[in-house]
């Protein structure tokens, strides 16, 4: 790995502070992953479309535009042959919207959340925070109605969760207890505020919408949309969502929001040698699978001798269990499996499905806990993982990670090939153990799995950090592991 001087920060690093601050949701990270294959030359599929298919090929996928599935397939690929695999996830811990977000008290307009995922909520207050998401947005369309989802992000900061100040709580210091269902609201504006500039809802009590008994034509409008609306939502967030989007607040059918830091990602420290950002678990790796997938099929010799198929897998709802029609426990991976091996079977010739998977391998790639200089005792001695020391493979005797063996084997001999470095990571015995989507995938499936993943500090933070280093390494890793497995895979015997 070439490592530039302290005032420079690598391409790649740079690439990946701008796919961060282009996703702050799940379907942010969806909409930058599809501009990129496309950018790159792949071609979308629909899954409500019939696929045609050929080798040497480069497709891609989207489910509820928060999963993401895309493939390169090898020029030498034949049906029956097995998929080589990167699988990670979209979504992170964060405060979402209720569908009923509408809550004003002691003067103040504020917004209804509810908890997405293992969050640190205490690293949520005193944030400048905005809203991002989708929205379902009505048009008439030369008298016809459509609907569609619209991806939005209000740049400004427009909430805040505000703490309380420690002469109103002593104790705060001595443990900082977090009611995460009233003490998370955030600030939108006050009351008083909204009113005087006539944004205020005319069913709340304390304010009125207009002056006097005319309405324009944009309050008859907005008054219209009333009776869905206006009594689940602040007029004045809808009025604001419905500025970005450029429609009418009554086109506003539904949409699905979520609280985001407005600080930027950056590359930090003193040495540039740190990323602090939100979302590193995981679009760290997402980035950096889609990023080997991208360049390792870039030229035309690329899959020129390739006999499989080279796969990223994108899921959402990892923080939550997986358990949902686009998280990594449905079909969707599975049903990719099926389509392709059937596109691709000579005269509609049927291929064992079975054959096929027992001949594919899968990364679960999902970032790894860094050895905290003040609390050290949190980590088994013989397994301390270092920032800057590359990939982490981690290992749970009860299957809370699926790693191996030979799965473990597979991918460190890959990386000491090209002079990669890898750590080991086990959790302390008397402590609790996390899962991926990996041990998910191996017993749904039936598919070889390591899990591996960056080291970070300060997991499910609003704010995170990782190593420069470690981006490159990873990338340098996954994009090795495209371009070797084949080879290696037939090498290896264990069912014989």
């Amino acid at each position: 790995m070439v490592k530039p001087s302290k005032s420079e920060v690598h391409p790649l690093v740079a690439d990946f502070i701008d796919f961060l601050n282009a996703s702050p949701t799940a379907f942010h990270a969806v909409d930058e992953a599809k501009r990129r294959l496309k950018h790159s030359g792949y071609e979308q599929l629909f899954e409500r479309e019939d696929w045609n298919l050929k080798e040497g090929g480069k497709y891609f996928f989207t489910r509820n535009y928060s999963t993401i599935i895309a493939f390169a397939i090898g020029q030498k690929y034949t049906a029956g042959n097995g998929f080589h695999i990167v699988g990670a996830h979209t979504d992170s811990p964060c405060l979402k919207l209720k569908p009923s977000s509408k809550v004003s008290k002691g003067g103040f307009l504020e917004v209804g959340v509810q908890t997405y995922g293992g969050g640190l909520w205490h690293t949520w207050f005193d944030r400048d925070l905005s809203v991002a998401g989708r929205v379902i947005v009505k048009k008439n369309i030369q008298g016809v109605p459509s609907y569609s989802h619209e991806l939005v992000r209000i740049q400004e900061p427009i909430l805040r969760v505000p703490t309380l100040a420690i002469h109103l709580d002593r104790g705060s210091n001595d443990g900082f207890k977090v009611n995460t269902q009233s003490h998370l609201l955030p600030v939108l504006a006050t009351a008083i505020k909204a009113e005087v500039n006539r944004k205020g809802d005319p069913n709340e009590k304390g304010t009125t919408a207009t002056n006097g008994d005319q309405k324009s034509e944009k309050d008859q409008k907005s008054a219209e949309g009333e009776e869905f609306d206006n009594k689940k939502h602040h007029l004045l967030l809808l009025e604001l969502l419905a500025s970005k989007l450029g429609c009418e607040v009554e086109e506003i059918c539904d949409f699905e929001l979520q609280l985001c830091d407005t600080q930027p990602s950056v590359v930090a420290g003193v040495e540039n040698e740190f990323i602090f950002s939100g979302r590193l678990d995981n679009l760290c790796m997402s980035f950096c699978s889609l990023k080997a997938l991208l360049d390792g099929t870039a030229s035309e010799e690329s899959l020129q001798d390739e006999t499989g198929v080279r796969m990223v897998a994108l899921f959402d709802h990892e923080e939550v269990g997986s358990n949902s029609a686009q998280g990594a426990g449905s079909p969707v991976m599975l049903d990719a499996f099926s389509r392709i091996t059937s596109s691709l079977s000579a005269h509609g010739s049927k291929v064992s499905l079975e054959k096929v998977i027992q001949r594919s391998f899968l990364v679960s790639a999902d970032m790894a806990h860094c050895l905290h200089p003040n609390y050290m005792d949190k980590h088994e001695d013989n397994h301390q993982p270092r920032m800057h020391n590359g990939l982490v493979i981690k290992s749970n005797a009860n299957q809370r990670y699926a790693t191996n063996a030979v799965t473990s084997f597979i991918f460190r001999e890959i990386g000491k090939k090209h002079k990669i470095p890898v750590q080991d990571f086990v959790v302390r015995n008397d402590m609790g153990c996390g899962s991926t989507i990996g041990p998910i995938l191996a017993s749904g499936v039936g598919i070889r799995t390591v899990d591996v993943g960056a080291p970070q500090l300060s997991m499910h933070s609003i704010r995170e950090m990782c190593g420069v280093d470690d981006v490159i390494y990873s990338y340098e890793h996954l994009k090795a592991y495209f371009e070797e497995f084949t080879n290696l895979d037939s090498q290896i015997k264990v069912d014989f």
